[in-house]
């Protein structure tokens, strides 16, 4: 993807190698870590494994992913309050729009085009359900309500109103 490529040459996007952690003087460290997390999602799930060592070891502070089955490293960060906040895609997109980056329409279109290149079979509404759910209505730990709420003011969004005008639009 040229974007990404350009994001990568820009330095929004950092790549992290073998000798990359080595030379940060943390390669063993993510080497535990794959250890560990392999003995916790077992080899199906390699690359969320590396992902989430690497998020583990380098201090993440977010891990964006598509594996959200139940007990996958998704649902784990959820559930077991690590430090690193857990985002799919769609959850990204919405946060995007709230900050008024982009607008409704531009959401669903692009939630469309990553869902469909993808071959999740999500819906935009279910997504927008869940992501209410985990920082509103329903939240796993009171910590990920307090960041999206602390989140929204520091960035004063109107969440009620934002949200209701991207429902609408579906």
């Amino acid at each position: 993807m040229p974007e990404v490529d350009a994001d990568i040459t820009a330095g929004k996007i950092e790549l992290y190698t073998d000798d990359k952690l080595k030379e940060q003087s943390v390669y063993k460290m993510f080497q535990i870590n794959v250890k560990e997390n392999r003995l916790l999602y077992g080899t199906g799930d390699l690359g969320e494994v590396y992902a989430m060592s690497l998020a583990q070891t380098i201090g993440a502070y977010s891990l964006v992913t598509d594996d959200i089955k139940q007990g996958g490293p998704y649902m784990s960060l959820l559930q077991l309050e690590y430090d690193i906040k857990p985002f799919n895609f769609a959850d990204i997109l919405i946060l995007r729009y709230l900050l008024g980056i982009t607008n409704a329409s531009q959401t669903i279109k692009d939630f469309n085009t990553v869902n469909n290149v993808s071959n999740l079979n999500w819906s935009f509404k279910s997504q927008l359900i869940k992501f209410v759910k985990r920082f509103l209505k329903d939240p796993y730990c009171e910590s990920e309500k307090q960041w999206f709420l602390d989140w929204t003011s520091k960035n004063n969004i109107d969440v009620t109103t934002r949200l209701k005008a991207l429902k609408d639009h579906l």
